[in-house]
Parts: structure tokens; C-alpha cells; sequence
């Protein structure tokens, strides 16, 4: 190993490891897939009666509607970042692919690398809990193993240098350890099980707890409750909803992605900056054999570049780092909102052309979500450093070196004069408002308006206002056009690593992949993971198989035993009853024969005595209320 030149050979190929982990990873899938039966049987089963519906489709992770196990799903995407950003690198072409293929080949190493990680999303989802355990622990110890050994014989990169491995995959090892926690916890209960110190829960409940629980409250009155400046202003957490393992997961992948890809950047900026000091010391031997007058100040001038370069680099690097880890938790809050907005029916927050979206393009934004939202945090990291880079050069040129220099009066001289055309240019953009609303609005038209009616008063002089000014705005608008080129490639850069805003006009939604990704994943899990739909579904699932217990031949004589019981035709009448009482008015709607007057005064009656008794009701609950708060 040659440590000065950051260059080494490692005992183990990891890339190699790689295309030969596939081998096991296929004979995993086939065991776990064997022990996995299907529901509907095919053909193959009647001829081949060893199958006995075995062969079943593994699940490697439910991106749709999956609530429990989420930080071990989100530990599991953390150890595949270090894979993750090597597909930026294209490191899985093989050399001599031609340009048309490249994409091809991308999409053949992406499979690899899904089709090597896949046994132990599989193993940590399959309801054989034993055999996937004990796999996915051995096969999870293999990778950790391998990378272990190639970062103690060879810790330095072939490209970036100076332990390069270790910045790539040092999250994934960290993943990798919580993983094998996990396997060994896995065994251990399913050894207590077997042993009967504990207590096996197969059940899959249909209905999760915290939807039960936000649909419960949703029955009862809202209570107000006194919260926090960080609840008011920041998060207020919420018992009643939980993020699914898709979000954590997408969350904590683009956590460590992030890490990785701002220490490569570091790494790469280091020999970017020992480049240009090479550079400038160059320049500096060379000087005492130039006698060009000049030089000698380009050479103060590139080491002022270089120094305020690697400051303003250093600075922006953590105010970027800070703005992209606060969007990574934003993105999450905002999900939050617009789910529970989306619950409620509130669709106004979204484009008209939003409102409806294609089922086909929802189903395929939750397959790409958390691919895209990783990229879109990633290029957006650099894209917004790169550009907060160029500011601080321009306020460090324009403000810092000229004070440096003693030419503090030229500067504040400047300054007073841009300030000031400035404040005039404002000034008569607000005096325009103030004389519009002064003196050609007419007045109001009820003293407790707020706003004077759009009502033109005073029409000579507005004209001539308006022709007076025409000639002035035009420089104006020229100032308002630079202004907005600035402000849309501030917010443009700023917001390009959100996903879930859109950085185009308005009308021009559509255009933009990234938020039509994320309107797509949020109606996939509107749909899908609503609580009130799924709490419907659920008692709808609960009443048929009551129905179904009630209709087999062995419930009979449970029917027969004992205890209350009650009539299908008088449980009707009873929920007719409480239904007219609470509704008086349905009373006349209710379908008749033939009634005569008798008829219609009985019903009459009935409507009285009905009101009378609700009216009874409803003040001896106020009664009641009132007793309680005194």
C-alpha cells in the first residue's frame, strides 16, 4: 500500500463480491419464496400436488401503506447509500460501452444492485420469521464482513483519494450493525415463542391503531389545548398520525446520501484549493525574474482569490448543509399537512390541473418517490452551495476587499448613492399607491369598510397622472425585471430541493417531474391510507365475517346456548325508532299506501310527541351540563 499517494490494493473486490452475491441472494429469494403460499392456486398446482400453492411472490417492502417496523426499513435503505451514490459514478459500465447504451447499462447495474440488497428487505418482511432471521443475519454479516476487510487492507479511493472508502461506507456499516441487532432480536422472540416464555401475535390488524384513534376523535369534541412557541411555530406532534416506512426510509437514505456527497465535495474542493496554491507559489518564484509591473499584483490578487474563495466555500458549505437538512424535515411536515388536508376534502392548496390526477401516473410517482426525492436533495445541495459560492464572492469583492484596502469612502460613497436611487425608485412605486387610493377612489361606501369601492374618482387628473408617469415606469420596470431575474434564481436555487413545491409559474405545474411526483404519492396514500375509508373498509370486513361465523354449520349451537337475544326485525324497528327521534322530520318523508285524515293526524301526533321528547331530552342534557360546571 502506498499511503502518500492515497493508492492501494485491496484483498477483497467489493465490485466483484458484488455480481457473485447474486448467487446467494437468488437462492434466498427461491427458499423464502417456497415457504410463501398463494392464496389463488393455478393450474400447476392440480398437476404438481407437492407445490400445495408454495412459490409465492416476496414482498421485499410495502411502499404503500406499511406503519410498523419503519425505522428498521429505514435503517435498511441507509445500508444501500453507499450503493446509491455509486450510481452516480457509472462505475458498474464496463469499460467500452458505447454512448447509446448507457442508459441501458445504468438500468442493468440498478437491478444488480436492487436484486444483491433484496434478502434483506425480504428477510425482514416474511412471516417465517425463523429461516428469515437466520438469513438475513448471515447474509447481512457477509456484506459487513467484506466491507470491513476492504476498508482495513485499503481505505484510499481510486478517484477522490484519502480514505475515500471510508466516506462512502461508513453509514452503510453503521446500517449494517443495527440490521444484524435486528435479525438477533427477530430470533430470539421467535426462540421465547417456541419456548412458551412468550406470546406469538400473528395477527395483521387491518385498521391501525392511530387511525382508530384519529377517527375516535373526530367523533368527539375538539378540545382547545395551550401549546408551546416550538408546537405553534415549528412541529406539533401528533398521537393520531404516523409517517409511513416510505417517508422515514426516504428520509434517513437521504440523510446519509447527503453526508456522503458533502464529504466527497470536500475532498474534491481540497484538491481544487491545493491546486491553486500550487498555483499561486509558482507564481511567486517566478516573480523575481519578471519585471512586469503588473505582476506582482496579480499574484496579491489570486492569493486575495484564493483566500476568499476558501473562506466563503467553508461558510457556505455548513449554511447549505443546515438549509438541506431543515428541507429533508420540512418535506416531512409538509406531507403531513397535505395529507390531513387531502382527509378533510381541501384540495384548493393544490393546481386546478392537480385536482384529478391520472391513476396510472399516481401509481407510477409512489414507485419513483424516493429515488427522485434522494436526487432532488442531492443536486440540489450542490446546486444551491454553488450559487450561495458565487454571492459570497460578490459581497466579499464588492464590500470586504474594499474595506481591506482603505477605500472605505468609495464604498459607503457608492453605497449612499445606490441606497438612495434605490429609495427613490421605491418611493415613487408607494406614492403611486398612496395617490391612487388618496385622491381617484372614490369613498367608501359604509364607514365600516375597510377598503374605499373600485370606483374611479377624479378622471381628467387621472389621466393625466397616468400619462405623466407612463414615461418613468418604463425605467421602473426596467428595475422591477432585474429585480425578479435576481429573485427567481435565488428562490429557484434555494427551493430546487424541494419536491413538494413547485419552482415554475403558475400554469406551468405540469411541466415540472419532480411535483408531479409528489401530488402523484400523496393521492396514491390519500387513497389507500385514509383513515376514515380504512376504518368503513374495516367494520365492512368485521360484519362479514360475523356473518360468515354465524353461517356455519358449527355455530348452531352456540345460537341455541344461553344469554340475550335479539331479533333481526326488532334491532330494525329500534334503529327506526332512534333515527325518527333524532329526526322528526323524516316522519312526513317516509314512504304511505293510502292514509286518510286519521292517518295524517296520527302522524301529526306522533311528530309532536316526537319533538316533545326530543325537546325533553335535550334539556335534561343541558341541565345535566350545567350541574356539572358549577
Amino acid at each position: 500500500m502506498d499511503s502518500d499517494n492515497g493508492t492501494c490494493n485491496s484483498i477483497i473486490n467489493k465490485n466483484l463480491f458484488l455480481h457473485y452475491s447474486l448467487i446467494p441472494s437468488v437462492l434466498i429469494i427461491l427458499v423464502l419464496s417456497f415457504l410463501e403460499r398463494r392464496s389463488n392456486k393455478t393450474k400447476f398446482d392440480d398437476k404438481l400436488l407437492l407445490l400445495d400453492g408454495r412459490f409465492g411472490v416476496v414482498i421485499p417492502l410495502d411502499l404503500v401503506g406499511t406503519f410498523s417496523n419503519r425505522w428498521t426499513f429505514g435503517f435498511a435503505f441507509g445500508a444501500i447509500a453507499n450503493r446509491v451514490m455509486s450510481l452516480f459514478n457509472e462505475e458498474y459500465l464496463p469499460p467500452g460501452v458505447p454512448s447509446w447504451a448507457r442508459a441501458l447499462g445504468l438500468l442493468v447495474g440498478a437491478v444488480e444492485v436492487g436484486l444483491s440488497y433484496y434478502p434483506i428487505f425480504a428477510c425482514l418482511t416474511t412471516d417465517k420469521q425463523i429461516v428469515g432471521s437466520v438469513t438475513g443475519f448471515l447474509y447481512t454479516l457477509s456484506w459487513f464482513t467484506v466491507t470491513l476487510i476492504e476498508l482495513i487492507s485499503c481505505p484510499y479511493g481510486n478517484i477522490y483519494g484519502y480514505y475515500e472508502k471510508v466516506i462512502f461506507d461508513w453509514p452503510s456499516m453503521l446500517c449494517l450493525v443495527f440490521l444484524m441487532g435486528r435479525f438477533v432480536h427477530i430470533f430470539i422472540k421467535c426462540i421465547r415463542i417456541y419456548l412458551g416464555a412468550d406470546i406469538r401475535n400473528d395477527e395483521k390488524c387491518f385498521l391501525p391503531i392511530h387511525q382508530a384513534e384519529h377517527v375516535k376523535r373526530l367523533f368527539r369534541k375538539p378540545v382547545l389545548e395551550q401549546k408551546g412557541w416550538f408546537e405553534r411555530n415549528i412541529y406539533a406532534w401528533d398521537p393520531c398520525f404516523k409517517f409511513p416506512s416510505r417517508m422515514i426510509g426516504t428520509t434517513v437514505l437521504s440523510l446519509f446520501c447527503l453526508c456522503i456527497f458533502i464529504s466527497l465535495e470536500y475532498n474534491i474542493f481540497r484538491h481544487v484549493a491545493n491546486l491553486l496554491y500550487g498555483l499561486e507559489e509558482q507564481m511567486a518564484q517566478m516573480a523575481p525574474e519578471i519585471t512586469w509591473e503588473g505582476f506582482n499584483q496579480t499574484i496579491v490578487s489570486w492569493q486575495e482569490f484564493n483566500e476568499a474563495l476558501t473562506a466563503v466555500w467553508f461558510f457556505t458549505t455548513f449554511l447549505a448543509c443546515a438549509v438541506t437538512v431543515s428541507y429533508i424535515i420540512h418535506i416531512l411536515v409538509c406531507y403531513r399537512k397535505h395529507m390531513k388536508r387531502l382527509w378533510v376534502g381541501q384540495r384548493g392548496f393544490l393546481p386546478v390541473k392537480f385536482q384529478k390526477p391520472s391513476p396510472s401516473q399516481c401509481m407510477a410517482a409512489i414507485a419513483r418517490y424516493s429515488s427522485w426525492q434522494v436526487a432532488y436533495i442531492l443536486w440540489g445541495y450542490l446546486i444551491m452551495h454553488v450559487v450561495q459560492c458565487l454571492f459570497g464572492l460578490v459581497f466579499v469583492y464588492a464590500l470586504v476587499f474594499p474595506i481591506k484596502h482603505g477605500q472605505t469612502l468609495e464604498l459607503l460613497k457608492g453605497l449612499g448613492i445606490s441606497i438612495l436611487t434605490i429609495a427613490i425608485a421605491v418611493s415613487l412605486i408607494i406614492s403611486q399607491f398612496l395617490v391612487a387610493g388618496k385622491f381617484f377612489l372614490q369613498k367608501k361606501i359604509n364607514p365600516e369598510d375597510k377598503q374605499k369601492p373600485l370606483a374611479l374618482n377624479n378622471r381628467k387628473a387621472f389621466h393625466n397622472f397616468n400619462y405623466f408617469f407612463f414615461f418613468y415606469n418604463v425605467i421602473l420596470g426596467l428595475g422591477a425585471c432585474i429585480y425578479r431575474l435576481l429573485t427567481s434564481l435565488i428562490l429557484g436555487s434555494w427551493l430546487i430541493a424541494r419536491i413538494d413545491r413547485s419552482i415554475l409559474q403558475r400554469g406551468y405545474e405540469s411541466a415540472d417531474m419532480g411535483y408531479n411526483t409528489w401530488i402523484g404519492m400523496i393521492y396514491v396514500d390519500h387513497f389507500h391510507t385514509n383513515p376514515v375509508l380504512v376504518s368503513f373498509c374495516n367494520i365492512l370486513l368485521t360484519v362479514r365475517a360475523e356473518k360468515r361465523l354465524k353461517e356455519m354449520p358449527m355455530s348452531c349451537a352456540f345460537r341455541d346456548s344461553g344469554g340475550p337475544r335479539t331479533s333481526a326485525k326488532s334491532r330494525t324497528r329500534w334503529l327506526l325508532y332512534y333515527t325518527l327521534l333524532n329526526n322528526p322530520r323524516l316522519i312526513i318523508e317516509r314512504k304511505q299506501k293510502q292514509m286518510d285524515d286519521t292517518d295524517n293526524r296520527n302522524i301529526v301526533l306522533k311528530t309532536r310527541l316526537l319533538q316533545a321528547s326530543v325537546l325533553e331530552v335535550g334539556n335534561r342534557n343541558l341541565h345535566q351540563s350545567s350541574q356539572d360546571t358549577n
